[in-house]
């Protein structure tokens, strides 16, 4: 590694995650006195970068499969920076009580993979894209467990994805709508409105994933309440545009032949407003079914899991079967929505728009 001192040219690609650790790069970089700006990349990506030439230098685990398969040279640690790491179990103190067969077993393995085997067997299955729990089972000696179909598979993601897109735009249809009369109705708090939702708008949706895990824990919920607040601005938005863009003759007519606030809203204004409040609601579920892949980060599921396992595994038929249906989903909601426009408009609305 100090022989890179002599090469400030080359490429560095990192991973995020080597990129922050204390032993990571900001030790690598002060110990062998390196110049060098690196970028951080996912780690799978980054072997495709030196395959392709776009990177010179990377950070890798000895059991990776790509170490042989692109003949890589892995560089000496000459002043035996990194420390030895060993795989350890993490498990819950009760566990052995509740379960001390699993537990018995769990330990049997210890000592029994060995970094050359473990890269071996990672080979099988990044490169040679062997199904996991076949070559686990091969190393086991026993059979493996029988995997579901494509089509089985397709299903269950999509019934998790409609899931987390279905619950989390129904509350926020609950809040978003109320918030936009609301801020079409008070002027001055409508844009105290207007600016908290638009600000939830701008965080980094991964963030506001990984924020709500303190809060709920990991799995769906966090993942709900994620896209619940990505699809309030939309909603709330064109609710408040809707309204607002109404004709003040006609609000003002209303009003004069006697009509209460509240029959004024629902037979008049929310009527003539609905299509920009539908275009709000198709914009934040399109949205929503895109954003929703990012669930399976935090173990929600969804058509993200193929889709990350793909990346994981260089499989991109994995990759497509996540990434088609959920484009194809996308499709379908914005076709619903439209379909829904046309039924839900007053027919003199529609007159009125076709001449």
């Amino acid at each position: 590694i100090s022989d890179l001192r002599d090469h400030p040219q080359l490429r560095f690609g990192l991973s995020n995650a080597f990129m922050q650790r204390v032993d990571g790069w900001p030790g690598v970089r002060k110990a062998y006195e390196l110049t060098q700006t690196p970028n951080g990349l996912d780690h799978d990506l980054a072997y495709r970068g030196l395959a392709e030439g776009a990177l010179d230098i990377t950070d890798l685990y000895q059991t990776d499969a790509e170490i042989p398969y692109y003949k890589l040279t892995v560089l000496d640690d000459n002043l035996g920076y990194f420390p030895s790491y060993q795989a350890v179990f993490l498990y819950r103190n009760d566990l052995a009580a509740r379960a001390p067969a699993w537990v018995a077993a769990l330990e049997g393995f210890a000592g029994k993979i060995d970094a050359s085997t473990m890269q071996s067997l990672n080979a099988r299955v990044k490169i040679d894209h062997e199904d996991e729990s076949t070559v686990a089972a091969d190393w086991l000696g026993i059979d493996a467990p029988e995997s579901s179909g494509m089509s089985a598979r397709i299903w269950k993601r999509t019934l998790e994805h409609l899931v987390l897109v279905g619950i989390s735009l129904g509350m926020a249809l609950i809040v978003a709508l109320p918030m936009g009369v609301l801020a079409a109705r008070r002027p001055r708090l409508g844009q105290v409105i207007l600016t908290a939702t638009g600000l939830l708008q701008t965080l980094p949706s991964l963030a506001v994933f990984v924020f709500m895990i303190p809060l709920l824990g990991i799995g769906a919920k966090p993942a709900i309440a994620a896209l619940f607040l990505y699809s309030l601005l939309p909603i709330v938005r064109n609710t408040h545009a809707g309204l607002t863009g109404i004709s003040r003759d006609l609000r003002e007519t209303a009003a004069a032949i006697g009509l209460p606030p509240s029959t004024r809203l629902w037979r008049i204004e929310l009527p003539l407003a609905l299509r920009t409040i539908l275009a709000g609601i198709k914009t934040a579920a399109v949205i929503n079914v895109g954003t929703a892949t990012l669930g399976a980060l935090i173990g929600a599921g969804g058509y993200g899991q193929p889709i990350l396992a793909g990346i994981r595994l260089d499989d991109m038929g994995l990759i497509l079967e996540g990434a088609i249906p959920a484009a194809a989903l996308a499709l379908a909601v914005q076709g619903l929505f439209e379909l829904s426009e046309r039924i839900l408009t007053p027919r003199g609305l529609r007159l009125e728009a076709s001449a």
